[in-house]
């Protein structure tokens, strides 16, 4: 892959789910799930399009947590007590090797964002871009200010650049890894020395929304830098491996100062929270055998992706998720709207490589579909 020029990219805006109409979909076949139903925006019915747009697993959640969600509806007129939100704050603790108080639990990034803008003045957030901005944009209406940072070459996180734009007003450092929308991972001795260095002077925060998607990711995660007490904090979402998306339910492992502070304003605790998502986390939580199962799978099909790619004679990012990213050589939005005709959905583009798709990785069904329409697209079916 060739080397890519840096660039003064914009930021991403987020789509925020609303309500909470989830037990419908979470106990709805696995199969359903993976044809994408939705509504076209025209407003017709499209039963056929395929939705690999927003990184969702086509794969379903695991075969626990319906039974789960239909006990916890016997407690859906209940708000979640302490003693509840309290024992999934030990599972995963259990799991992740930390105290239970060092377990925000949640989709916390917004909230994380908020408090350090608030807790600490006007300051700046240092990140990659393209990139998930969550945390990053929710610290700018109370001051915090956005330090940019190209990808590398690699479209990795350029560790040397993000090192250096840390300074005495840096709030955090935001490091998404593996990289979204790039897929690309950092790993090794020189990653784990950027995180020390980096944590000695300011938070250092890994988004590993993706790692669990390696097969070694409880060698890759950044959580052991948390255990022997640097400055870091790890946020994993329930919502790609273990497919409960919709029931927006993830959650921080942080130092106990942090964690301490984030509870006094409300962020964790159990009024936040709600039956069925607990209930949901804890019962996927519980079944490694299926996120194993599902792991496995998307590896194959990440392989398969990477050899239509090159079969179509189109460079791509090294991938690590659970989707790819590669440039078509024209208007993103152009083969997003071909594809789309063609019954396939992606997501958006990610300025300025505007010639670049990101597409997700679905069962396999989905990608040899998705991989002909793209061949058409291109005009190389």
């Amino acid at each position: 892959m060739t080397d890519i020029p840096a660039f003064d990219p914009s930021r991403r805006r987020w789509l925020r789910a609303g309500g909470l109409g989830v037990a419908a979909a979470v106990l709805a076949p696995a199969a359903a799930k993976a044809r994408g139903l939705a509504v076209a925006k025209t407003g017709e019915a499209a039963s056929s399009l395929i939705r690999l747009d927003l990184n969702e697993s086509s794969y379903g959640p695991s075969p626990r947590v319906a039974a789960a969600v239909q006990r916890a509806l016997a407690d859906a007129p209940r708000y979640v007590t302490t003693a509840q939100a309290e024992a999934l704050q030990r599972q995963i603790a259990t799991l992740e090797g930390v105290a239970p108080e060092q377990v925000i639990i949640g989709e916390v990034l917004e909230a994380l964002g908020q408090h350090l803008a608030l807790s600490q003045g006007a300051g700046e957030f240092v990140y990659s871009v393209p990139g998930y901005g969550a945390l990053v944009d929710a610290a700018a209406p109370f001051g915090g200010r956005a330090v940019e940072v190209p990808l590398d070459a690699k479209l990795e996180n350029d560790l040397p650049a993000l090192a250096a734009a840390v300074g005495p007003r840096t709030r955090a450092l935001f490091v998404v890894n593996p990289h979204n929308p790039s897929g690309t991972l950092s790993e090794g001795g020189a990653f784990d020395a950027f995180v020390r260095a980096a944590a000695r002077r300011a938070l250092v925060i890994v988004d590993e929304a993706y790692l669990d998607y390696q097969e070694d990711f409880a060698r890759l995660t950044a959580v052991r830098h948390l255990r022997e007490g640097a400055n870091v904090a790890v946020f994993r979402t329930l919502g790609k491996l273990h497919a409960l998306a919709g029931l927006q339910i993830g959650y921080a492992l942080v130092p106990r100062p942090l964690a301490a502070a984030l509870r006094v304003r409300g962020v964790g605790g159990a009024h936040a929270l709600n039956q069925l998502s607990i209930a949901a986390a804890s019962a996927s939580l519980g079944d490694p055998d299926h996120l194993a199962s599902v792991r496995r799978q998307v590896a194959a099909e990440r392989t398969r992706w990477l050899q239509a790619l090159d079969g179509l004679g189109l460079r791509y990012a090294q991938p690590a998720g659970n989707f790819v990213f590669f440039d078509s050589g024209r208007p993103q939005a152009q083969v997003a709207a071909g594809l789309l005709a063609r019954g396939v959905q992606i997501g958006r583009a990610f300025p300025p490589y505007d010639s670049w798709v990101r597409i997700s990785i679905g069962r396999p069904e989905e990608n040899a579909v998705a991989q002909r329409a793209l061949a058409a697209v291109l005009g190389k079916g």
